[in-house]
């Protein structure tokens, strides 16, 4: 739990958002990696900048983002049968119920969360439903998402690159994989997802600094990565 220790903005007030936050450590146990409670975190800080910039409820913004990744433990024990932001949207009724939580505002938070992961015909409707799916997505790139990318390799056991493998042909989860893999295939793409103004600009700004971090990996592997002011 300590990095929820970290939020430092409250719009639902120090008391509530605390006790979210111990009930997403809860839903989150063991889940560390890439989804553990820094990942929340993060996308929590994203989605008030956002919100405060658009001008969006920050109250409903700052409880989804905190419990947006409460299903994901569930998805994980069943191997992918079940999604993890429809089964987070199902959990979240009764636990904001529970805190006495608004009712309308209950449905917003569930929908925010159902359709961040943004599949199919679970289209984000509201500003504060876009507003979280493009700071869960903005985590997956930039410096963070170069982090989490390599992060993700180690633990499958992937290698740092792997430059005799057809990226497209490599399979993810596998000891072929590298971030770079991840890089070409889905990373790149993130910017062309993201929903509103903001998320957009947030996300070019990310990709042009994978760009010159993955382009500048390809020449330290490759031995060419030599400043002119070196002897």
């Amino acid at each position: 739990m300590k990095a929820f220790n970290e939020i430092d903005d409250f719009p639902l007030g120090k008391e509530l958002t605390n006790h979210l936050c111990k009930i997403s450590a809860e839903y989150q146990d063991g889940e560390g990696g890439c989804h553990g409670p820094d990942h929340v975190v993060r996308v929590h800080q994203t989605a008030l900048y956002i919100g405060k910039l658009m001008g969006a409820q920050l109250d409903v913004l700052s409880a989804a983002a905190l419990l947006h990744d409460i299903g994901r433990k569930i998805e994980m024990e069943k191997q992918g049968g079940i999604c993890h932001a429809e089964k987070g949207a199902e959990l979240v009724y009764d636990i904001l119920r529970d805190l006495d939580f608004p009712n309308e505002k209950i449905d917003e938070v569930a929908h925010c969360i159902e359709t961040h992961r943004y599949r199919n015909e679970k289209v984000p409707k509201t500003l504060e439903a876009k507003i979280l799916f493009d700071a869960d997505k903005l985590d997956s790139i930039g410096a963070i998402g170069i982090g989490r990318a390599f992060l993700f390799a180690g633990q499958v056991g992937a290698k740092l690159h792997n430059g005799d493998a057809d990226i497209l042909a490599s399979r993810s989860y596998s000891t072929d994989d590298t971030a770079y893999r991840e890089f070409k295939v889905k990373m790149s793409k993130v910017k062309d997802r993201m929903l509103t103004q903001m998320g957009r600009q947030l996300a070019w700004e990310r990709h042009a600094f994978m760009e010159i971090f993955f382009d500048r990996l390809e020449k330290e592997i490759e031995g060419s990565a030599v400043s002119s002011d070196c002897d």
